[in-house]
């Protein structure tokens, strides 16, 4: 026979018990004001409190949890809409740019100055015979190459944030005089996986696997279907002026 079951035979009121009822009749205190009055609690102060006073200090503790953590939301709620809006501007610029020097001065421009970044850079894939181009913070590279170099940080959806090897750093931000320590990256995918975009900081630990990725994947989304017509235009139009170049020349 368990404590329990002798108590309740003896006619004992267990703790549960006694909790149970008093969830079940919360205005039980109402008409007990005596028996309130002579209820009481330890306090941190080494002095007995009544449950009165009791319940109003767990309301203040509630209160100023709760206080704190509404300015926490707000101050996400702001640095979320100054991403936002750091976000619109870059890809309004991206939008108007008439060709890719355009697109890359926006890109270089909004990442550093707009986001405090070090860098950025987009990564274009193309075929081996057309790779080897870059204009700012756009490279047109092989995607066998990428694919060698980057390995599994191409395979997934989302954005892959921290310590890169030195390899894939040199990769991603080729020319660079001070390197890069912490890295950000978003596979670009359209009907395919077309390149990668990837931000960068001087900073180790900058980005980490925790930090979110809502904004960089929502860039990311609109250059993967802005990015690959303007480079397959831009190819069209320098087959072009390289044609006219040879005619002029044979004349």
């Amino acid at each position: 026979m368990t404590e329990q079951t002798a108590r309740q035979k003896a006619g004992e009121l267990t703790r549960e018990q006694v909790a149970d009822y008093l969830r079940a009749n919360p205005d039980f205190f109402v008409e007990q004001d005596e028996l309130l009055r002579s209820l009481t609690l330890p306090h941190d102060s080494g002095r007995a409190i009544s449950l009165v006073e009791r319940q109003v200090h767990l309301f203040r503790e509630q209160r100023d949890t709760l206080r704190s953590e509404l300015v926490e939301l707000v101050s996400i709620a702001r640095h979320n809409d100054r991403l936002f809006e750091k976000s619109k501007r870059l890809l309004m610029q991206v939008i108007e740019a008439r060709n890719l020097t355009d697109m890359a001065s926006a890109i270089d421009d909004s990442i550093r100055g707009d986001f405090g970044l070090d860098a950025a850079s987009v990564l274009l894939f193309s075929d081996a015979d057309k790779a080897g181009q870059s204009q700012g913070a756009l490279h047109i590279v092989d995607e066998k190459q990428a694919r060698e170099r980057l390995g599994s940080l191409l395979e997934g959806d989302r954005a892959v944030c921290g310590h890169f090897g030195e390899s894939e750093r040199a990769f991603l931000f080729p020319n660079r005089d001070e390197p890069i320590a912490s890295v950000a990256l978003m596979p670009l995918r359209h009907e395919g996986l077309v390149g990668v975009f990837a931000v960068g900081s001087c900073k180790q630990g900058y980005f980490d696997q925790s930090m979110g990725s809502l904004f960089l994947s929502y860039i990311s989304d609109t250059l993967s279907r802005l990015l690959p017509p303007v480079l397959k235009r831009h190819g069209t139009e320098a087959a072009t002026v390289s044609d006219l170049t040879v005619e002029s020349g044979q004349g």
